[in-house]
């Protein structure tokens, strides 16, 4: 319990740095509206880079591709389900839910920016530059 208590505080505590623009919202219902706000930006620079990996990607890697967003988004909205499940009827759990997928998104989109950078005769990467448009 103490466990899960820690991460959602170190999860808050992190995202404030993040989410400053939501600091001076006022109240909680502003605040929670900004940070949905936030994932939704989040959620759009992600989905940009998805598809110029997914551009690059050649046909098997493609599906795999597919297959391993969708399984990250199940595990992505799990995790966060659980982050903000002890405010449930709170109405703190928008903005920690909302912290918690921004986050995650942000995490994602790193990976899919970093799929964009791997250099001719990378082997462990499965996205070739060559492919690039």
């Amino acid at each position: 319990m103490r466990c899960i208590l820690l991460a959602m505080i170190t999860l808050i505590m992190s995202d404030l740095a993040l989410a400053d623009d939501c600091g001076n919202a006022g109240p909680q219902m502003a605040m929670n509206q900004c940070t949905a706000n936030q994932y939704a930006v989040a959620d759009q620079k992600l989905n940009k880079t998805y598809q110029a990996v997914l551009k690059r990607a050649e046909s098997p890697q493609r599906e795999l591709l597919k297959k391993a967003q969708q399984a990250w988004m199940v595990s992505r909205d799990a995790d966060c389900e659980l982050l903000s499940s002890r405010n449930e009827l709170g109405s703190v759990r928008p903005m920690i839910h909302n912290l918690c997928l921004t986050d995650k998104t942000n995490e994602r989109e790193a990976f899919f920016s970093v799929l964009l950078k791997c250099e001719d005769g990378d082997l462990s990467c499965p996205i070739s530059s060559a492919n690039a448009h």
